[in-house]
C-alpha cells in the first residue's frame, strides 16, 4: 500500500499486460495538440472582472481538467513498479518564476478537492503562485534539493535511495508531499515567456502521468457554414501515459474538458457526481 495511492485490481487484461512490456514512461508516452478556443474563456474572465472577480486563463485550464477527472477517474491513475495504482489525492504541479528572475523558477504542487469549482481553484493557484514567488526557499521541494546538495555525494545517493523507496512503496508521505514528480497533473504556462506549446515527457521519477504545456496563441482553420474560419486558439501540448487507459477514454475525457473550456460558468458550481474509479 502506497501513501499516495490505491493499488487497483480489477483492470483490463491488455493493460496489465502493457505495463509490463513498456515498463517506462518514455515507452508509453502518446502526445496530442488540442486547440482551445481562446473568445469564450477571455468572454468569461472579461464578464468576472465586471463582477470583481479577477479569473486566469491557466485556472480555467486547471479547473476544468478537474472537472474532467471527477468524471474520468482513469485520468488520476498512475504506473509504479509496472503496477497500476488509483490516487487518493488529485495534485498539480507548475513552475513559477521566481520574483524578478526570468530564467529561475521552482516547481511545487498545489491540492485539490474533486469538488472544487473555479473560484476555489483560482484562489488556491493565486496563493501558490504568490508564495512560491516570494518566499521558493520555504517550498518543500526547494529544502529537499537545498538537502541534497549539502553534502558531496548526498545527491546521488539520496535520488537513488528515493528511487528505490518509490518503486517499491515505500517512500514517507512528507517526502511525496515534497516531490513535484509525484503528481496528478503537470502544467507549464509557456505562453507567459512567450513560447510555442512542446511536447513534455512525463518524469520517469514519481507518478506524473499527463503533463500540458500551454503555449502561444495561434489562429486555426475551421469550417463554419461551407466557409473556412480562422479561430484564435490557445493550443495545448499533452503528453499521456497510455498504460494509465486507453486512448478512446482520453478522446472522452478530453472531448468533455473542451466542453467545459467552451463554456466555463459550468465550473461555477461543484460537481453533481465524482465518479470513483472502477478498478479499486
Amino acid at each position: 500500500m502506497r501513501a499516495d495511492g490505491k493499488r487497483l485490481k480489477n483492470t483490463d487484461p491488455m493493460y496489465t499486460v502493457a505495463a509490463y512490456i513498456m515498463n517506462k514512461r518514455v515507452d508509453s508516452m502518446n502526445m496530442v495538440t488540442l486547440d482551445i478556443p481562446y473568445d469564450p474563456i477571455q468572454n468569461y474572465l472579461n464578464e468576472k472582472r465586471k463582477q470583481g472577480m479577477a479569473l486566469s486563463h491557466m485556472g480555467v485550464i486547471i479547473a476544468a481538467y478537474l472537472r474532467t477527472a471527477a468524471e474520468f477517474p482513469l485520468l488520476n491513475r498512475f504506473i509504479m513498479n509496472c503496477k497500476p495504482y488509483a490516487r487518493n489525492e488529485f495534485s498539480v504541479a507548475m513552475v513559477v518564476l521566481k520574483s524578478g528572475e526570468l530564467d529561475n523558477g521552482t516547481m511545487s504542487k498545489m491540492y485539490f478537492k474533486m469538488t472544487d469549482t473555479v473560484f476555489d481553484v483560482n484562489n488556491k493557484i493565486d496563493k501558490y503562485v504568490t508564495e512560491n514567488r516570494e518566499t521558493p526557499e520555504k517550498n518543500g521541494t526547494e529544502k529537499m534539493i537545498k538537502i541534497l546538495l549539502g553534502t558531496p555525494g548526498v545527491l546521488r545517493i539520496g535520488v537513488g535511495l528515493f528511487r528505490f523507496m518509490d518503486k517499491h512503496g515505500l517512500l514517507p508521505k512528507k517526502l511525496i508531499d515534497a516531490s513535484p514528480f509525484h503528481n496528478s497533473l503537470c502544467i507549464s504556462n509557456l505562453a507567459s515567456i512567450r513560447t510555442n506549446h512542446i511536447y513534455h515527457h512525463c518524469y520517469e521519477f514519481g507518478t506524473t502521468s499527463v503533463f500540458i504545456t500551454m503555449g502561444n496563441l495561434r489562429e486555426v482553420p475551421k469550417r463554419h457554414s461551407g466557409e473556412i474560419i480562422f479561430e484564435r486558439c490557445i493550443p495545448l501540448g499533452v503528453v499521456m501515459d497510455e498504460r494509465i487507459c486507453s486512448g478512446g477514454y482520453f478522446a472522452l475525457a478530453f472531448r468533455r474538458m473542451k466542453q467545459y473550456l467552451r463554456k466555463p460558468e459550468l465550473l461555477e458550481n461543484p460537481p453533481e457526481v465524482v465518479n470513483e474509479d472502477p478498478g479499486k
